[in-house]
């Protein structure tokens, strides 16, 4: 890349180079035309004659030999301390009897200035992938909540005020447990994520059987094909419900290639876990909601606010819909 103050563009280099060899105008005469040093006008001159117009394009700075740098020896052993155990350059320094900002260079070099940058776990670098288009790969799970008593949550209403209205609410639906203690259900949110776009589908169901997964996934292809999006294959952890063989042929039948995450492995399948987190944060425990009917009603609203205007960091800080085209309403 040309910095700011470059006096020749590749092109220029080409016409000056042109100019003294092809037209045979004096080096000097020619650095005047174009308001360069006549060293510089011979340099570009040279290596016209060397290498055609090709050798007009920048050159790396980066040296060929660097007898300063750090050995590989001492590189690995710095890798070694920043994966296994987490130190930083003050620390790993101290160990190696290195300057911290030596460490500190090392570690930029090799992408593990933040710890961020390697897996929690097996401080392996973290793998980012995403698939060429829409419909390549949908990655599917499901999120559990507590259901609402009727007049709140004890998040907002606080723990005694909460046990009351449980209470209330299982006299109101004679729903009890073990020992007679109220019971008032959980809510399964299944999430369907488009791998490419981002795109998220939800639905909230009473409970996580095959023949439920199976359902929502029907109903969410039929949702993506609304949209001009083909699905090719699903990617689910190892749940009951989609180690199935109801949920293999209905995958089959649907022309989809089934994929499973590794064992105990839900970074595999990070994109929709991410999406949890926002589903939380921007859903389930956003605000105060007097009863479970509030909360799945305001859940249709926050997925169209998530796919047409919230800005997403995969897709460029755009909403997620523009990555499909020709959406109905996609522009509203």
């Amino acid at each position: 890349m040309l910095h700011r103050n470059a006096a020749l563009t590749p092109r220029a280099r080409l016409r000056l180079a042109r100019l003294i060899v092809d037209e045979g105008w004096p080096v000097a005469q020619a650095a005047r035309r174009y308001d360069v040093s006549w060293r510089t006008a011979k340099r570009w001159t040279d290596r016209y004659r060397e290498q055609g117009a090709d050798g007009m394009q920048d050159r790396s700075s980066r040296p060929h030999r660097s007898p300063a740098r750090t050995p590989q020896p001492m590189v690995r052993k710095v890798v070694h301390l920043r994966c296994k155990q987490r130190l930083g350059p003050v620390q790993i320094g101290g160990r190696l009897d290195m300057p911290a900002s030596t460490v500190h260079a090392v570690l930029v070099r090799c992408r593990l200035n933040r710890l961020r940058h390697i897996d929690r776990t097996t401080a392996e670098p973290v793998r980012r992938y995403e698939h060429p288009h829409p419909g390549a790969m949908l990655h599917v799970d499901v999120t559990k909540y507590g259901n609402i008593p009727d007049g709140g949550g004890w998040r907002y209403v606080g723990r005694f005020q909460g046990r009351r209205h449980r209470n209330a609410t299982a006299v109101r639906t004679g729903n009890r447990g073990r020992n007679w203690a109220p019971k008032v259900g959980t809510a399964f949110v299944h999430t369907v994520i488009d791998d490419h776009s981002r795109v998220a589908y939800a639905e909230i169901r009473d409970d996580e059987k095959a023949a439920t997964a199976i359902d929502v996934l029907r109903n969410a292809v039929a949702w993506f094909t609304a949209r001009g999006v083909t699905i090719e294959r699903v990617l689910s952890d190892n749940g009951s419900a989609y180690k199935s063989f109801a949920w293999r042929d209905a995958c089959h039948e649907l022309g989809i290639t089934v994929k499973k995450t590794r064992p105990y492995r839900p970074q595999t399948n990070g994109k929709v876990e991410r999406f949890h987190r926002t589903l939380n944060d921007g859903w389930a425990l956003a605000r105060f909601y007097n009863s479970e009917q509030a909360r799945r009603k305001a859940l249709p609203a926050f997925l169209h606010h998530y796919n047409h205007h919230r800005p997403h960091t995969a897709t460029g800080g755009l909403p997620p819909i523009t990555r499909l085209t020709n959406v109905p309403g996609q522009h509203n």
